[in-house]
């Protein structure tokens, strides 16, 4: 059989590092979120470039599908091998390859995290501030092009990313991008690779940006009566031209939430979360610039949170934001909407997306990046009842589809995957048969992560 026959050419060139054992199969075919799970036949644990090529090369000659895996961290079933096959744990490719700290730049391999990283770089007084919140690998948030907490600043994955070395599907080997600031060379196929989830090749080795660790730091937090009022003081602080590094939003639900899960004493209302850096003078000029927005606008219960213990406290509870909620409703699931709208239409676009939630019968606490108009519900099921995720899926297509009314788009930073396929046709059009060609012109066999991102046969019936 090809399949085994691959196996078996694969286990002679790694040895015991492909495993296929239940227990890891089943750790390597779960999701964050609803999809079912779905093990790979066989796990295996590649260190070097050069072995993902010949693994790759293996999977090519027998039609055997290939999926890469950083942390699982990924809300849309990215990792999941829902066609069988073998997934490449990257977790062994976690070094600092090379640093060139004169020019701010870094080499890794994809298994390395970013809290993993930035703990590497931490004497050298430069950091790498891309924060989805999850401790993610600088592999998966390439492939996904993630962003965060702090793109309001720092920008995204790709802003931050300045080349690749990537095995193609039939084990080729390329490097993209370089060292220099910038390029007029031809096709951008950095940008290519950034955002392709592994449908295009099986990313091996980042260069990144790196960027000078803040001299101060400040953060905040405040209530608002209003969510009009609360991205109005957004809007507001950004025309006036205060460098925000974060500045995140969270409803009246979710602000009750952390009172009961984590003892706090939040208002229940709409709340921004805001950090700043710069200089000493700097940061506490562009803190009492914001407080008197802020306070034009009707905030309350402004709180500076000014030691380093309390920042991290802060952006703990929002990172953990959806384990949180989930732990609210014990026994439920999640399945997580990531729409983005221009700015100006922030305010309309949740407020109209609280009003669906409700009418859908579902619980939707709402949180997300109100700087750059970017905002997650997060639909909380009972796991196992089909009525409700049958519910959920209607209201997030819904709300993606009221997204590209508004001018916006159906996945602000969690990708596609399995979750978003179905509404790619809808933002993209023709565009997005001819993402399918580019797929097919580099992967003929659709043996890359098959069943994501791209048109599949079954879309033209």
């Amino acid at each position: 059989m090809p399949k085994e026959d691959a196996l078996h050419e694969i286990e002679a060139l790694i040895g015991a590092r492909l495993s296929r054992s239940t227990a890891e199969r089943a750790a390597h075919g779960r999701s964050e979120t609803w999809f079912p799970e779905t093990p790979p036949d066989a796990v295996a644990f590649p260190e070097t470039t050069e072995e993902v090529a010949a693994i790759v090369t293996i999977c090519a000659a027998h039609r055997l599908p290939v999926v890469a895996w950083g942390a699982g961290t990924s809300l849309e079933g990215h990792g999941l091998a829902v066609q069988g096959g073998v997934v490449l744990d990257m977790g062994r490719m976690d070094r600092v390859i090379a640093l060139a700290p004169e020019d701010r730049l870094v080499r890794v391999g994809p298994g390395i995290t970013r809290e993993a990283l930035n703990a590497e770089l931490r004497a050298t007084g430069l950091f790498f501030p891309v924060d989805p919140g999850a401790n993610a690998t600088l592999g998966g948030m390439a492939a996904t092009r993630a962003s965060g907490t702090t793109t309001v600043r720092y920008g995204s994955m790709r802003d931050n990313v300045a080349g690749l070395t990537v095995v193609l599907a039939d084990g080729r080997v390329i490097r993209t991008g370089s060292g220099a600031a910038k390029s007029a060379a031809g096709y951008d196929l950095t940008a290519l690779m950034l955002g392709s989830e592994g449908t295009l090749g099986i990313i091996t080795e980042l260069t990144l940006r790196l960027h000078g660790q803040p001299e101060a730091i400040t953060a905040a937090v405040c209530a608002f009566d209003t969510l009009e009022a609360a991205v109005e003081t957004v809007q507001a602080t950004i025309q006036m031209g205060i460098p925000m590094a974060r500045i995140e939003f969270v409803d009246a639900e979710i602000a009750g939430i952390f009172n009961r899960m984590n003892g706090t004493h939040l208002p229940e209302k709409p709340h921004l979360m805001i950090e700043f850096h710069g200089s000493e003078a700097g940061v506490a000029e562009d803190a009492t610039r914001f407080g008197e927005v802020v306070a034009e606008m009707g905030g309350a219960g402004f709180e500076w949170a000014r030691s380093t213990e309390e920042r991290n406290r802060l952006w703990r509870m929002r990172h953990a934001a959806y384990s949180t909620c989930l732990a609210a409703r014990p026994g439920s699931m999640g399945l997580v909407t990531d729409i983005c709208v221009p700015i100006s239409r922030l305010a309309e676009a949740v407020e109209t997306a609280r009003d669906k939630i409700a009418a859908a019968g579902l619980t939707g606490p709402i949180l997300g990046h109100v700087g750059d108009g970017n905002f997650h519900a997060i639909l909380l099921l009972e796991r196992g009842n089909q009525d409700e995720l049958a519910r959920a899926k209607v209201l997030a297509h819904d709300l993606a589809a009221m997204a590209l009314v508004m001018g916006g788009t159906i996945t602000g930073e969690h990708g596609v995957g399995l979750g978003k396929r179905a509404l790619m046709a809808e933002e993209h059009g023709p565009a997005w048969e001819v993402m399918g060609a580019i797929k097919a012109a580099l992967d003929p066999f659709n043996i890359l992560n098959p069943g994501k991102l791209v048109p599949q046969p079954e879309d033209a019936r």
